[in-house]
């Protein structure tokens, strides 16, 4: 009886010895592959919090600096967070901050520059689309129209596609194209709810110097040509 077990545990390891010779180099390879992964999410988890802890410190000195209209400083802590934390949603909050005091201190090259920065680099799309709506207002402050509707062209995130209809249109209307504006802000309109409120009630106003009632059913909301 002994003999048979032992011939049968012989054999058991002799197939796993047989099994470990063909599959083991493998199996080995890939838990270190698996190992190695799983070190390496956990670093990469480590590196964006601590980027991410970082970015806000260099975002609280944006923000104080704006506070304090202090452009140069500004300035040198919106190009430090570009080079070191260009990736993280804390740079394009600076982004924003700080273009709207260079706008406010009568640089608008260098704030257009945050904005096209934010509008192209931001991770968050909500942040790309309000960094594209506040350049193309600049723009349209300087009767850029074209440059201001190639800001705006392309697709928006759904809760920013009514205030990007309303602001070509306010550019359409500039250039004198009466019923491709009208066609805006008749999407810019259909597309505000009523909790948007004096926002949407605006629209309308636009709407009704332009002897169009808002709410009449043929108010044309075709996209501009």
């Amino acid at each position: 009886m002994a003999t048979h077990l032992d011939l049968e545990e012989q054999e058991q390891l002799d197939a796993l010895k047989h099994f470990w010779n063909k599959w083991g180099n493998l199996i080995t390879w890939v838990l270190i592959a698996a190992l190695a992964a799983y070190a390496a999410f956990n670093g990469w988890q480590y590196w964006q919090r601590r980027q991410a802890g970082l970015a806000a410190v260099l975002y609280d000195e944006v923000d104080r600096a704006a506070q304090a209209g202090d452009v140069s400083r500004v300035e040198r802590a919106l190009a430090d967070m570009k080079d070191r934390y260009g990736g993280t949603a804390y740079a394009a909050h600076a982004g924003l901050q700080g273009a709207k005091l260079l706008e406010e201190k009568g640089k608008p090259a260098e704030a257009k520059a945050a904005l096209g920065w934010v509008a192209d680099k931001a991770p968050d799309e909500g942040l790309r689309a309000v960094a594209r709506l506040r350049l193309a207002s600049l723009l349209l402050g300087e009767k850029a129209y074209d440059e201001a509707l190639k800001v705006l062209s392309g697709s928006f995130p759904a809760q920013f596609t009514a205030l990007a209809s309303d602001r070509r249109g306010d550019v359409l209307l500039l250039q004198g194209k009466r019923e491709q504006a009208v066609a805006e802000f008749g999407k810019a309109y259909q597309g505000l709810t009523a909790d948007s409120g004096d926002y949407r009630r605006l629209v309308g106003m636009k709407l009704n110097a332009l002897g169009i009632d808002p709410d009449a059913s043929g108010v044309k909301t075709g996209a501009a040509s």
